[in-house]
């Protein structure tokens, strides 16, 4: 039980908002490129191995950044006790999970087309690039949105066998999402970050960190207005993209800055926001 512990701790399966922000945009992707005179059941399959396939790469991406930064961890407030920071597990024993999370994962992505699997592949140099954004760059935000939005790609391809425009504008607006949602999770860290040299978006704006997060959610909503203005009306696609709009301007009018707790809950707040776009886009095949 005590291994156990520690493997849930190492890939924060205990925390789910994490893999769930993986998956939602991987919905968006599948919901968009789906159409009624589709296979229902191939759809359903789809989001249940994208699923699957979030939770896995999340598992095995967490420890692999738990890897690379272990003489960060043991410096912030936040992260000193984490499994490998803590000494309660060595980068081995640690690395090998990455192993057999990675073959498990590509298990999964063989049961799709051959330009899936091609792109999910490619995404891998992306998901370990990550860890190091953050010494190089005050922009690591906005490589998590390019890595974490991948599945958008992904899923049309899966559905389609092809990346359309529409995809990609989709993508686009969900880049503008995570930069805008990871911003404020990093509020958390900025004093420590600073301390030990760690870079953000939110360092680099954190004397208008509102402003800036309002900006990456206006861009989201304009691309998805974009992308989705011959679908409104007086529909149900029209209620569930105001609601996903709400959701984010919500996050807007109650994030406190100063408190690291009601950034974290306003983070995981966009697991609602997810939804919420899901539905929008699934709503596309009700009309």
């Amino acid at each position: 039980m005590h291994h156990l512990k520690i493997f849930i701790d190492l890939t924060r399966l205990n925390k789910p908002i994490g893999f769930m922000l993986l998956f939602w945009p991987c919905s968006w992707g599948l919901a968009y490129a789906y159409s009624v005179d589709q296979n229902l059941n191939l759809f359903v399959y789809y989001l249940i191995l994208f699923f699957l396939g979030s939770v896995l790469m999340r598992s095995a991406g967490c420890i692999f950044n738990d890897i690379v930064d272990k003489d960060y961890d043991n410096k912030v407030k936040r992260t000193k006790d984490r499994p490998i920071a803590a000494g309660k597990i060595s980068v081995k024993v640690s690395f090998l999970y990455v192993l057999i999370l990675c073959a498990i994962a590509l298990c999964i992505l063989l049961q799709f087309n051959f330009f899936t699997i091609f792109l999910g592949l490619s995404s891998m140099l992306l998901a370990f690039s990550y860890p190091f954004m953050k010494r190089i760059t005050y922009w690591p935000q906005l490589f998590l949105g390019i890595t974490f939005n991948w599945g958008i790609i992904m899923a049309g391809a899966a559905i389609n066998n092809e990346i359309s425009v529409e995809i990609l504008i989709l993508y686009i607006s969900a880049i503008f999402w995570t930069l805008g949602y990871d911003t404020i999770y990093g509020i958390q860290d900025i004093s420590d970050d600073e301390i030990i040299g760690l870079k953000s978006t939110s360092i680099k704006f954190k004397k208008n960190i509102k402003t800036f997060v309002t900006m990456n959610y206006l861009l989201t909503t304009f691309f998805l207005f974009f992308l989705l203005k011959e679908f409104l009306g007086f529909n149900l696609l029209s209620l569930f993209l105001l609601l996903f709009l709400l959701s984010l301007y919500f996050q807007l009018f109650k994030l406190n800055i100063s408190s690291p707790n009601s950034c974290l809950r306003i983070f995981k707040f966009n697991n609602i926001s997810g939804l919420l776009l899901f539905l929008t886009i699934l709503s596309i095949n009700i009309l």
